[in-house]
């Protein structure tokens, strides 16, 4: 079989595990649809975050920023897997432990208020919808070369299969199907970068192949990809060009955005107890960390390979997947001098290429010349990580709708079964937003992610820090801080990437910070502004600083505490 036949033979066949997992586990309340039961094994839901965790940007993108940015692509590897430690120690077990389905269950309950409910809500459902732009766009870029449709039908594909599972089987469903998407990617994921490291340096071992000597050599492949990036006129690979300033608050907003993001935190109601909750962290961590720590090797070979394949050579010679993924635009072509050769340089007057970052994971096997069944697995894996976070994602903008805003909120008398069918339409038109903002994305897949990441930071995680930290917190901080810290970073994004994009440049932006860190100062915003006006107002009521009091009280393995709304 060839590359499409393949790619359609694994993409199936998981694509058929995905459904069977869905109808098998359909959930038959709405307590199975939140949170799938509270009855999912620590090992199972450590695999689920995994995989609701590790995105498309994850998969596509992150490898692909790296392989052109070099060491300045190293923030989102520190940004992203501090930040779920952080969440794992800091917030997911007090979470669990006060013991309500959502965040924005979360912030209305513990400052009382049902304003703070409401804007909570509108928090989730934005934060959700950006960040779930950037999975579409993956599901997208991986339909549109293996099964040589456009980047449009690829979303459009993948809405279906996302709306299937996703709006039948809820939480349940999206959790067992996530464990099994989790095993799909990371075999996909290390399988050919395991033979990608032993083809160039000898070693089977990625994470040490890449600071290795190629085979053949006694020069370093870092040392020899910065010797072709000086003749080609791109910076050394392995020096940052990034101010320190901006490195900092793009790490920063993607950690404390890991500790916001409510497809995340949701997780770890799922499992019966705290200690359970404790355990699965760690789990999902070491999960985690078998792609993070392969990423950077990855990219190192993709790169390595791409100017040894490409840069210099004559056009009409190239191998047949660069013509493949040209007929996908998302590599361009343009003989500016008419030499026939490909001229790829650092220079943007003489750079005669142009090549979308989120294709070189994808690409990275055909450029090995791995075998083609390889190919058709990192296609399956591309899915399975961006489909299992958009479930997530789309199930967080069910819950916040059916459960926040109608059952807490506008319908407090509503029927069991009729908030499970409000939520199952609302799962069911969140699919259909997402897929338009996959069709129109604003930037790559991981940029993307990284402003729905500072849109958490800023939103989110000062609400939720303070509301478990802090006994004189009260509403109206934790609402004026909300509504200021995500406000004042959606201006900065929107005003950089769409209102004025030929500003987007390091000596325009404010400090020096641009808009994949500005959800840090947005974050610092937040704080100034709750903590005043707080100040401003009476404290709680009593019984939520007892409550506060008692969620911060270790009790190992004991049952969460549930309040009553």
């Amino acid at each position: 079989m060839n590359v499409q036949g393949w790619t359609f033979a694994i993409v199936g066949l998981t694509f058929a595990l995905y459904i069977a997992i869905a109808m098998w586990s359909k959930a038959r309340s709405t307590g199975e649809f939140y949170v799938a039961g509270k009855g999912v094994h620590p090992i199972a839901n450590g695999m689920a975050t995994a995989a609701d965790w590790m995105s498309a940007a994850s998969f596509i993108s992150m490898a692909g920023l790296i392989s052109f940015l070099g060491y300045d692509g190293s923030v989102y590897l520190m940004g992203w897997t501090g930040g779920y430690v952080l969440l794992a120690l800091l917030l997911a077990p007090y979470l669990r432990k006060f013991g309500k389905f959502t965040v924005p269950d979360f912030v209305g309950d513990r400052y009382e208020s049902q304003v703070a409910r409401v804007v909570a809500v509108f928090c989730a459902v934005f934060v959700s919808f950006t960040y779930v732009a950037g999975q579409m766009r993956g599901v997208g870029v991986v339909f549109s070369r293996f099964l040589q449709v456009d980047i449009d039908a690829g979303v459009f594909i993948g809405m279906g299969i996302v709306f299937f599972y996703a709006v039948l089987g809820g939480m349940k469903g999206i959790t067992y199907t996530q464990v099994a998407q989790y095993c799909v990617l990371i075999f996909a994921y290390l399988v050919p970068a395991i033979f990608i490291s032993i083809l160039m340096t000898g070693n089977p071992v990625p994470q040490l192949g890449f600071g290795a000597a190629e085979v053949g050599t006694t020069t370093p492949l870092l040392d020899k990809l910065d010797g072709l990036h000086a003749e080609l006129g791109f910076a050394p690979y392995t020096d940052g060009s990034k101010a320190m300033l901006d490195v900092f608050c793009i790490t920063a907003a993607l950690m404390v955005g890991t500790a916001g993001l409510p497809h995340v935190i949701v997780r770890f109601y799922t499992v019966p107890r705290v200690r359970d909750a404790r355990s699965s962290a760690g789990w999902a961590l070491l999960f985690i960390a078998l792609l993070y720590t392969t990423a950077p090797a990855v990219a190192v070979f993709a790169r390595a390979n791409l100017l040894n394949t490409v840069s210099e050579q004559p056009y009409a010679e190239l191998p047949d997947w660069f013509r493949q993924w040209e007929a996908t635009s998302l590599i361009r072509f343009d003989d500016r001098n008419g030499d026939g050769l490909v001229q790829y340089v650092g220079d943007p007057e003489r750079n005669e290429l142009e090549i979308d970052r989120d294709i070189m994971v994808l690409a990275n096997p055909e450029i090995a010349g791995l075998p083609d069944w390889v190919v058709g697995l990192v296609a399956a894996g591309g899915l399975a990580a961006a489909l299992s976070t958009a479930a997530g994602l789309l199930l967080v903008v069910s819950s916040a709708v059916s459960h926040d805003l109608l059952k807490r909120a506008l319908a407090p008398g509503i029927s069991e079964r009729a908030e499970l069918i409000s939520a199952r339409v609302a799962a069911a038109v969140a699919v259909g937003v997402a897929g338009y903002l996959g069709v129109n994305p604003p930037d790559y897949v991981a940029a993307v992610v990284a402003f729905a990441f500072g849109l958490a930071a800023s939103s989110f995680f000062p609400a939720i820090l303070l509301g478990i930290f802090s006994k004189r917190m009260n509403r109206e901080g934790a609402v004026a801080g909300m509504v200021t810290g995500i406000g004042f970073t959606t201006a900065y994004i929107v005003y950089f990437k769409f209102v004025a994009p030929e500003a987007n440049t390091p000596d325009r932006w404010w400090f020096g910070i641009s808009p994949e860190g500005i959800g840090a100062l947005g974050m610092v915003v937040n704080f100034v502004v709750a903590t005043v006006v707080s100040r401003l107002f009476p404290p709680p009521s009593q019984a939520v600083q007892r409550l506060i009091e008692d969620i911060r009280i270790p009790r190992g393995a004991g049952e969460a505490h549930e309040i009553s709304a």
